[in-house]
């Protein structure tokens, strides 16, 4: 069984679809195994969905130039 940091792990990667089959496989068995576990992943699914929902936006590269540029007071 994995450890729980690495449970931690592959629940952020697979919240973004980043991991593997074989990770989601180890983590559904550590989840059914680990309560702890189960609530933190539960609670990051949350965490996501709301994100989701709020509809956020990032900065581009330049937009976060110039806010850096006038909060130093730059033109």
């Amino acid at each position: 069984m994995i450890s729980c940091d690495k449970a931690a792990v592959i629940c952020n990667k697979a919240q973004y679809d980043e991991a593997s089959l074989m990770e989601k496989i180890k983590l559904k068995f550590h989840l059914f195994m680990c309560k702890a576990c189960s609530k933190h992943s539960k609670k990051n699914a949350e965490l996501t969905s709301l994100c989701n929902k709020a509809n956020l936006h990032i900065l581009s590269d330049n937009d976060k130039i110039a806010m850096k540029n006038k909060l130093e007071g730059k033109k």
